[in-house]
């Protein structure tokens, strides 16, 4: 009988870690990320810097987000039995507003934002583009200050005309990370 209480005060005091949110909400997040494209570059890393806003609703954490994320890579052309190597430099920033629910030691959340993205073919051309985004994601509190998280941030972007022989268009990004809250 004083295991059964023993056992039930534990799976109630773990249920109510994970279920009911946190009181206090650090104000500021600076993260970085390795993050996966779809397509040339294919692999790179990304900033944000993360602010809380609008404290009033006691349940979701609203926020507004500044990101950077940069890629680059080599890509190889072959036209007629010659081949071509050519530098590939692709980046982006933007600003996105961010929603999400603390469930105890996990966090969902969802956004939306703008930005902008530029990408560069070494000796060739260059262009810029401006985009909207979507994602969503969860992070996981550990301790209260580092908090890794999981996204999928979807980006409907085209490459420009230029740019077409290399096949840089990107719609979607898996992004895994680390947060620190102050």
């Amino acid at each position: 009988m004083k295991l059964l209480k023993i056992q039930i005060s534990a799976l109630l005091l773990i249920s109510a870690c994970l279920i009911l949110p946190h009181q206090a909400r650090a104000q500021w997040k600076f993260g970085a990320s390795y993050q996966i494209r779809n397509k040339s570059p294919k692999k790179g890393f990304g900033f944000r810097l993360q602010r809380r806003i609008l404290k009033v609703i006691p349940v979701v954490d609203l926020g507004l987000r500044a990101h950077f994320s940069y890629f680059n890579a080599t890509n190889n052309i072959s036209k007629s039995g010659v081949s071509v190597s050519r530098k590939l430099t692709f980046y982006d920033y933007g600003v996105d507003a961010v929603g999400g629910i603390p469930l105890g030691l996990l966090e969902p959340y969802v956004g939306m934002g703008i930005g902008a993205n530029k990408y560069t073919i070494k000796h060739e051309n260059s262009g810029s583009r401006f985009f909207w985004n979507s994602f969503v994601g969860t992070s996981l509190t550990l301790i209260p200050v580092l908090h890794p998280f999981i996204e999928y941030r979807f980006i409907p972007t085209k490459s420009p005309r230029f740019a077409r022989n290399y096949n840089i268009d990107s719609h979607g990004r898996l992004i895994l990370g680390l947060t620190l809250s102050f």
